[in-house]
């Protein structure tokens, strides 16, 4: 009989504004309890422990307050729990409590273009993920591109470090007219960009390249950009705040899936020019909803699309605002796009990512 798995998970990346990274940790949190011969399953955020994940998912979470006596009992379980489980990174980084576990290293953007991170992030990384990646037994990672970086940038041997692709979350309904309409906005009569606004997103060149096109074109389908405000984002606030002044750009903060859902499906184009991803959640999702797809000649975009969707390089403004123009037109490429977007994003499933991890920790408990 084969024993039952105990894991501690780390839900430092769960918040109300989940990034790709929070989806994967809401993902695990949700799967690993029923996958067959987990046991039990706890998750803790800094120094505090979890019943209930979801609760950091609504605005305002603050830790149970607890007196002396139950803080002393709660102490006294996780330590027999830490002592008997795999301990779970899923953002970078163990906790200092764990001696060995298994880490996500989603990507090596702050080691490859620290010039795009703010200073603190790069302190907080210099400070703990060489520690965390001396005590870490096994890493996973988000794609072979990744996998190939890890090992070759960090000296890893490569049976240490596993690669294992991410999931589709946002469910492939229809439009919501309404919700569209709320927002300004026609079924097909926009492109669609989702994307934390930060430099390696390279949203600069999409804005840039949209302002070449043909104004008739620009007005008739606008430019809809979606996503947190990020960092490091003057020059691309008055490049965004030119475009909605000309009429040609609407600029959405992070919004609920329900819209999410719908500005995929209702979106003539989806475009996402990033120079550097992990895996990069978005492009899916918007292939997922069959829109046709542009990404950036990132190595990860282009392992992960998988033929199905039109590469740019971005920092090529002329070529960029060209491709855009043929693939807003081309309503033969786009039902040819939208076919082969579908299947790829029919091969990322979240119960692989989840069955797959879960193996890893049975790898890791065989150590």
């Amino acid at each position: 009989m084969v024993d039952r798995l105990k894991v501690a998970l780390s839900v430092d990346a769960l918040g109300p504004r989940l990034t790709g990274i929070g989806r994967y940790c809401l993902e695990l949190a949700r799967g690993v309890p029923a996958v067959p011969g987990v046991g039990e399953v706890r998750y803790f955020r800094g120094p505090h422990w979890l019943d209930d994940p979801e609760a950091l998912l609504v605005e305002g979470w603050v830790p149970a307050r607890r007196g002396r006596v139950g803080r002393w009992l709660d102490q006294r379980r996780n330590q027999c729990h830490m002592q008997t489980s795999i301990v779970h990174g899923p953002n970078f980084f163990l906790p200092e409590w764990a001696e060995q576990g298994v880490i996500t290293v989603h990507d090596l953007s702050v080691m490859l273009y620290p010039e795009t991170h703010p200073v603190e992030r790069i302190r907080d990384f210099e400070r703990r993920f060489q520690s965390s990646l001396d005590r870490a037994s096994i890493i996973i990672t988000d794609s072979e591109a990744v996998r190939g970086e890890i090992i070759a940038m960090l000296g890893l041997p490569e049976d240490k470090v596993k690669a294992i692709p991410l999931g589709v979350s946002v469910a492939a309904a229809p439009a919501d007219p309404q919700l569209l309409q709320q927002s300004g906005l026609a079924y097909g009569g926009y492109c669609l960009c989702v994307s934390t606004f930060e430099p390696r997103k390279r949203i600069d060149a999409l804005v840039k390249a949209y302002a070449l096109l043909d104004p008739a074109l620009r007005r008739a389908v606008p430019l809809v950009l979606a996503g947190a405000s990020g960092w490091r984002n003057d020059e691309l606030n008055a490049l965004i705040e030119a475009g909605v002044g000309e009429g040609w750009v609407r600029r959405l903060d992070f919004v609920s899936d329900d819209l999410l859902g719908s500005l995929y499906a209702g979106a003539r184009l989806f475009v996402y020019p990033s120079r550097y991803e992990g895996f990069g959640l978005p492009p899916i999702e918007a292939m997922h909803h069959g829109v046709p797809t542009i990404v950036g000649n990132a190595a990860t975009l282009i392992e992960v699309t998988k033929g199905a969707a039109r590469i740019v390089e971005a920092d090529d403004i002329e070529a960029f605002a060209a491709l855009l123009a043929h693939s807003l037109e081309d309503r033969q490429w786009q039902a040819m796009a939208a076919t082969a977007g579908r299947a790829v994003a029919d091969s990322y499933r979240w119960a692989d990512c989840v069955a797959a991890t879960v193996a890893v920790y049975r790898q890791e408990e065989r150590r």
